[in-house]
């Protein structure tokens, strides 16, 4: 009688590469935000009923740094991008920082090297006063070039 070990019944497995492993993360990350920018582009904001109303806007009347975004990238997936950043200027630069940074993680997750991120307080501070600047600015009676 032959003794057969469990190494032996097993299947084979197939390796993946190693490059395919590192850059998984980041094409699924890719994958959520195409998705996500596919649908907006095919099911119009400007259409009722399709989307919640912003609680700020309908409540208060002020308009947040987020107010106009999905109009936004409807039009900046259209090609639109005279209309993106007159619907929400913010959400156009951060669309063009988010492909910076993913393109950066990309490159360094293909090399081998950890995504590094080092903002330090200065950086998230100032981060946060543009948001709030640009709050501010759209709902001054000078920044209605600002109002979605």
């Amino acid at each position: 009688m032959r003794c057969v070990n469990a190494e032996t019944r097993r299947a084979p497995r197939t390796r993946v590469p190693l490059a395919l492993r590192r850059l998984g993360v980041p094409a699924g990350v890719l994958g959520a935000v195409v998705a996500a920018f596919a649908y907006v582009g095919t099911v119009d904001p400007d259409q009722p009923g399709h989307y919640p109303v912003c609680p700020l806007l309908r409540f208060t009347g002020v308009y947040c740094p987020g107010c106009g975004g999905l109009r936004s990238a409807h039009a900046f997936v259209h090609g639109d991008l005279a209309t993106a950043l007159t619907d929400n200027a913010l959400a156009v630069v951060g669309y063009v920082a988010f492909a910076a940074v993913w393109t950066v993680w990309v490159i360094r997750s293909a090399r081998g090297r950890p995504p590094r991120t080092e903002l330090g307080p200065v950086h998230l501070w100032s981060v946060g006063a543009l948001v709030l600047v640009f709050t501010v600015v759209r709902n001054l009676p000078f920044g209605g070039w600002l109002h979605p």
